[in-house]
Order: structure tokens, then sequence, then C-alpha cells
């Protein structure tokens, strides 16, 4: 009897361990769930959200004139200033050189002035009429990223289709540490490769197989890039988004991919999205999280 009473004892820890899925009120978690969709909507619709882009151009070495006008090196949309000014790429540096139209920069008109990359800190915004634009780097590539306040796309997306919300796809995996985190290249829609930092390995179970995820970590923030059977059909072809939290005390980690997003590349192709690693990409169907979307895309 006391062995008996051993096992069962050994058997119940075993079945705690392996449901760790916290206690979820549904109600309360689709509300949050459907409020974080309409937020998400709102930032895309936003003037500076991804639906204003209206171009990336990229710089050459040296001196490149921007505006409407087809004589320029960067040729901005057709409602731009014909000239505007030059941009001047040296020694791996982007100068907002002179300028034909009044360029602000912290609503005070600027030239001559040495401008801050995206990866260099907060990016230096230029604007002018209903454009505004900064310097972006990838890799050793400086662009122009521009955008239009006025973006006929602003009003063109109504909003994003997505599964119901299904708190079976809210799961708690393992966090497996790498004794020294991994680099991990990885290509982009650009046709760039990149390279991310790898802390670990991912070990969950979902429809009741074991799977495993390697996520991103950068700055502190952690993020998975995954792909699985419904891309190309119901979801976008090259993959989602997902924001995670740094593993907990016990190496846990809650992976909900019903908050699985779509990457920027998929509302605009002035994006420079990386695409999942060939080890993120799942052998199942992701039913939960944002469906594909469909906009034209245009000036």
């Amino acid at each position: 009897m006391k062995n008996i009473g051993i096992a069962t004892v050994l058997m119940l820890v075993v079945l705690i361990a392996c449901n760790r899925q916290p206690t979820i009120d549904n109600d309360a978690y689709v509300k949050e769930m459907d409020q974080g969709h309409a937020e998400r909507l709102s930032r895309l619709k936003d003037k500076n959200g991804w639906l204003a882009l209206a171009g990336l151009y990229w710089l050459n070495e040296g001196l490149n004139t921007f505006g409407s006008d087809t004589s320029n090196t960067l040729v901005f949309p057709v409602h731009a200033p014909a000239f505007i000014g030059t941009l001047e790429l040296r020694d791996s540096s982007v100068y907002l050189q002179e300028t034909v139209q009044p360029v602000l920069i912290d609503s005070m008109p600027a030239s001559h002035v040495k401008l801050v990359d995206d990866m260099s800190g907060k990016s230096t915004r230029m604007t002018t009429d209903r454009y505004a634009w900064n310097i972006i780097k990838r890799g050793n590539r400086f662009g122009v990223r521009l955008r239009d306040y006025e973006s006929p796309l602003l009003d063109s997306l109504k909003s994003i289709p997505c599964f119901e919300t299904n708190v079976q796809y809210r799961v708690v995996a393992e966090f497996k540490p790498f004794h020294v985190p991994e680099k991990q290249v990885v290509h982009t829609v650009i046709g760039m490769d990149m390279e991310n930092t790898i802390p670990g390995v991912l070990i969950f179970r979902l429809n009741g197989k074991k799977h495993k995820l390697y996520p991103t970590a950068s700055d502190g923030d952690w993020s998975l890039v995954f792909g699985d059977l419904t891309n190309g059909e119901e979801t976008y072809d090259a993959g989602r988004y997902l924001g995670i939290d740094a593993p907990d005390e016990d190496n846990h980690v809650i992976i909900d991919f019903n908050k699985a997003y779509n990457p920027p590349c998929a509302f605009t192709p002035y994006a420079t999205c990386e695409l999942p690693h060939r080890s993120n990409i799942l052998p199942l169907r992701v039913e939960a999280g944002e469906k594909a979307v469909h906009i034209v895309p245009g000036h």
C-alpha cells in the first residue's frame, strides 16, 4: 500500500508538471484579444504606421538628388515637389546637403546636417508637405524610407482577418538556454541576409506532438519569426511574427499563437522583413492569429 501511495503521488506530480497551462477566463481572454486586434489595426492606419509607407530608395555612394522629377537620383511619388534637395552618402554616414524646397527636422528648416539612421539611435525624420522620410541601414547599405501622410492606403484596410481565438493555441514552453548564445543567419524579403542572436530553444506541445522554436533576443526583447502549413493559403506566405516574454525563473515561456501577426511586408512592398529560418517552420497548421490580408499597393 505504501508503494501504491508513492506511485500515485509521483503520477500526480507528473500530471501537474505536464499541465502548466494557467487557468484562463475564456470570455475575458477573447475580449482582450478583440481589443488587441482593434489597437493593431489603429496602429497600422496611423500616419506613422506601415500603410503610410510610400517608397524605399537605396542610396548610392556620393550625392543623391531627390524629388518627383525623373531626373533625380531618387524619384519620389508624383505629388512630391519636383526637386527637394540632395543627400550625400560618405564614409558610412548620410548627410542632408543642399535643399531646394524647405526640409524640416523637428519643425525647423534644416540643411547641411548629419543624419541619424535607424540602427544608430532615434533616426532623424525629415518632412516637406505631405511627405516624411528617414534613413535606414541594412547591412552595409543605406536607404531612404518614405512616408506619405495622405496615402490612400491609410483608408484601404478596414479589418485584419483572424482565426477565431482558441485558448488551446496558448501553450507553455520550456526554455533550454544554450551555453553560449548562437548566431543565426536568416534571409529577408529584400534579398539581404541578417544575423540574429539565438539564446536557446523553446520546447512545447501542440496538437499532441512536441515541437521546437528558436527565439530571437535583442536588447531585452524576445520574439519569434515562424512559418507553418497555413502559409500561402489562409496566412501570409512569408510566415508570421510573435512577441514573447523572456523566460521566467523556472525557464517557462508562454507562446500565445493567437497573438501571431503579419510582418510589415504583408502590408507594404517597402518593408525589409526577415523570413522564418528553416528551423522555425512548424510541420503543422497553426490556425490562430492573423490571416493574410489583400491590399493593392500603390502611391
